[in-house]
């Protein structure tokens, strides 16, 4: 009987913003170790199975290269067959789950167990994180949908809660009695002091079989939905990696609910397993401040930083310099486009300014000025009237689509490594450093690195309309259509 993690990466973060973003959001954010949280959840769910196996990612159709790159960057890109679901929008967890269940009984089999996580959780010891979910695939083996619960250490009125109700074992398995919701701060204190209640960390395992047993039971229309939906969305073979992307129009037709109202708390098979690990969910500027160490006067500092009589200050710093004087109690965070300061008390209500920037169509909820793409990425560095500066990373092996553009026009210089560029013809030629060409509006091109070393080069866009949309792809080695 196989063990399949399925990760489940989708959200934006928004009480992370600045540095969480639509295009970025919280699981391609780096910690202060230097590492994501989705590679250290690729990490952790092979620690699952230390002799291989399948991982299955469900992800946004744009998360796609950028999620590869993490499953390489965790080392464990050659090691597992990776399976990635793609879906064309936000469906939240009840659509996602149903889904892989489906995908991974075609392949796998109804006996097959998952276990289901997200993303963006932080976890520090994947030892206590296997031990705690072999404790729950034994549940799911007798047939129980399982969840994990977090054992409170503090009155959270972010979290939902899970109460604990008869016994199941003696390692502290037992059936669910009732879902909470996020309560306020006196309820919260409630629970805390009553004991029995847990937080819902959103960590399930269960057996497909009973999975799809009970969806048919209480969401039988979901699971008919993404039935449909599967048989109009076949699996690829994409150089090795299993890619399925959900067909956008039958998708549309999934409702849009969380597996815990869709099934759990309807369920009578529900069982509970308590977390020995330390979790958390990293959500807000607070939580992720905590990872950083504090100085004598609980301040906290990622960055380059300067500060005069300041307290239980978070400061996080991309490039520039921030300096204080005088101030208590604030969260700063720097971007080369966007500064965000709140007060530490008020960080879930950072999201609020993520949700009117979108609002607004403002383009500082949705990218940040360097943009990766499969092949590299790009920054942008200067823009006005009918003028924009890039400085673009091309990876070797890397090349960007053949292309054209009907508004602009675009010269290239290469600062760094060497450059073949196609430009209007079908021969294309090397360009070394401090070598341009110039691609009027209108030409095909194509700019490629077939070197060992990055290619790094300075694009200069000019005309009426400078927008990413004005691209028509020709040809492209990733698939891409738009």
């Amino acid at each position: 009987m196989s063990i399949i993690p399925v990760i489940l990466s989708g959200g934006a973060g928004t009480r992370l913003w600045p540095v969480s973003r639509e295009g970025h959001p919280k699981p391609f954010m780096r910690l202060p170790d230097g590492q994501t949280l989705l590679a250290k959840t690729y990490r952790r769910a092979a620690a699952l199975l230390p002799g291989g196996g399948t991982i299955m990612t469900v992800t946004n159709r744009e998360h796609y290269f950028a999620s590869k790159d993490q499953l390489a960057e965790a080392g464990i890109d050659r090691q597992y067959q990776a399976h990635y679901l793609l879906e064309p929008e936000g469906r939240n967890t009840a659509a996602a789950i149903a889904h892989a269940a489906l995908a991974l009984a075609a392949s796998h089999g109804e006996d097959a167990v998952l276990i289901v996580m997200a993303a963006d959780h932080l976890i520090e010891s994947d030892a206590a994180f296997c031990r705690t979910l072999e404790h729950a695939v034994w549940l799911a083996r007798e047939n129980f949908l399982v969840t994990c619960g977090i054992p409170p250490t503090r009155a959270e009125t972010g979290f939902g809660y899970i109460q604990s109700g008869e016994p199941l074992d003696e390692q502290g398995g037992c059936r669910v009695m009732r879902f909470v919701e996020k309560p306020d701060e006196e309820t919260a204190r409630e629970y805390l002091q009553h004991g029995g209640f847990l937080w819902n960390a959103g960590i399930f395992c269960f057996r497909i079989s009973t999975l799809l047993d009970e969806l048919r039971q209480h969401a039988p229309e979901i699971l008919a939905a993404a039935d449909h939906c599967l048989s109009l969305s076949p699996v690829h073979d994409s150089a090795g990696v299993l890619l399925q992307e959900l067909q956008p129009d039958s998708f549309s037709h999934l409702p849009d609910i969380s597996i815990d109202y869709a099934l759990m708390e309807r369920s009578e098979r529900v069982a509970m397993v308590p977390a020995g690990f330390d979790w958390s969910d990293i959500g807000s500027w607070t939580a992720l401040a905590d990872l950083t160490p504090a100085d004598q006067h609980n301040n906290r500092v990622e960055g380059d930083t300067l500060m005069e009589d300041t307290r239980n200050t978070f400061i996080l710093s991309d490039k520039r310099l921030v300096a204080t004087v005088g101030v208590d109690n604030l969260i700063i965070v720097d971007t080369c486009d966007a500064v965000l300061i709140a007060n530490a008390n008020r960080a879930q209500d950072i999201g609020r300014i993520a949700k009117r920037l979108k609002h607004d169509k403002h383009p500082a909820y949705q990218l940040h000025r360097t943009v990766g793409r499969p092949w590299g990425s790009y920054t942008v560095l200067e823009e006005g009237p009918r003028f924009k500066i890039k400085r673009i990373l091309v990876k070797p092996g890397g090349a960007l689509s053949l292309q054209m553009h009907h508004h602009r026009s675009e010269h290239w210089i290469v600062v760094q490594g060497m450059a073949e560029i196609l430009n209007g013809s079908d021969k294309p030629r090397l360009v070394n450093i401090n070598e341009s060409t110039f691609i009027p509006a209108g030409h095909r091109h194509r700019l490629s690195n077939p070197g060992l070393v990055d290619l790094v080069i300075i694009e200069v866009q000019s005309g009426e309309y400078l927008g990413e949309d004005d691209i028509v792809r020709l040809d492209d080695q990733y698939g891409r259509t738009c």
